[in-house]
């Protein structure tokens, strides 16, 4: 099974820095794991590091889609496996890079992801739902996915509409598919390492400062370039931290300090439900910046860590 080296951790931590500090140490390549760096034109509020912050080390899944194209957790585990199998071909370390969690899990443990949607079934089902009510299409549900049924409300119209969607496409059930999918063996070796600070304020003032930074840089000019080229509120890309609050104060003419403070407080939050998830997960290493004098010291420290867990 292939070693994979993982870099993760709370926004704001300084993830991209040193993945690719180590990548110029050890050989590396850097596969991206941000669910909204994979859009191109989405450059200052995804953080994503300029050419010269990359110091020539390859990225992958960057820039990958426009915005108002819609990505998935399935097509990234799709994209993200080949870019990770090129890279190991050629004799290199992959680094996977990023925040988004489930994007992490789904590609290491080998996910197995049902086919993509059929647009046209999925709204006549949405029609039908809206027509008949979530009652009837939960009853329509419940004759070909029982275990489904039993964990949605008749209300939850998006769910029962792609469990519906899925057996009719596939002749498989969700509930059967996810119980196959827990079973399959990882994809990847991994080496988890997650970046965190000791004192949560310190996080918070580091993750205000850089919507200070976004702002500076354009990032209302950004949004702006976004939405004249058609891009839609209701577009996933346009759903990220940053983009949607901004969005919202330009269409609204409302003050975009205002926006700018609950980008801050949102950003916040993520910050938490990605601690949270981190957690759960028992084979993370976590490596605190500011117990390391320097650099240096810090890059040691996790070269280090690495080696003690291969």
């Amino acid at each position: 099974m292939s070693k994979i080296i993982v870099i993760t951790g709370p926004t704001a931590t300084g993830k991209s820095a040193l993945g690719i500090r180590l990548a110029r140490e050890i050989d590396g390549e850097i596969i991206s794991a941000d669910s909204m760096q994979v859009y191109k034109y989405m450059d200052i509020g995804t953080a994503k590091p300029t050419q010269e912050e990359m110091f020539g080390i390859t990225h992958h899944m960057i820039d990958i889609i426009p915005p108002w194209e819609d990505y998935s957790v399935a097509r990234y585990t799709e994209d993200a496996s080949k870019c990770i199998n090129d890279v190991l071909s050629r004799g290199k370390q992959p680094i996977l890079l990023g925040g988004t969690g489930l994007y992490i899990d789904s590609l290491l443990k080998g996910r197995s992801f049902l086919a993509r949607a059929d647009i046209s079934l999925r709204r006549k089902l949405e029609e039908e739902y809206n027509k008949s009510g979530g009652e009837a299409m939960m009853s329509k549900l419940r004759e070909v996915d029982a275990k489904s049924a039993a964990k949605l409300h008749i209300n939850d119209k998006k769910r029962i509409i792609r469990a519906l969607e899925t057996y009719m496409t596939t002749g498989v059930s969700i509930s059967k598919h996810d119980e196959e999918s827990k079973n399959l063996p990882p994809r990847y070796d991994p080496v988890k390492i997650a970046l965190m600070l000791s004192d949560r304020n310190a996080l918070y003032f580091r993750i205000d400062n850089r919507v200070g930074e976004m702002l500076t840089r354009g990032l209302e000019n950004e949004v702006r370039s976004l939405l004249d080229m058609g891009v839609s509120r209701s577009n996933t890309a346009m759903q990220a931290i940053g983009y949607k609050e901004i969005s919202d104060a330009i269409i609204n003419g409302s003050d975009i300090d205002t926006a700018a403070e609950k980008i801050k407080m949102e950003s916040r939050r993520y910050a938490k439900r990605q601690l949270t998830w981190l957690r759960r997960d028992s084979e993370i290493n976590w490596l605190f910046p500011e117990h390391a004098q320097d650099s240096d010291e810090f890059l040691k420290k996790l070269m280090e860590l690495i080696n003690e867990t291969k």
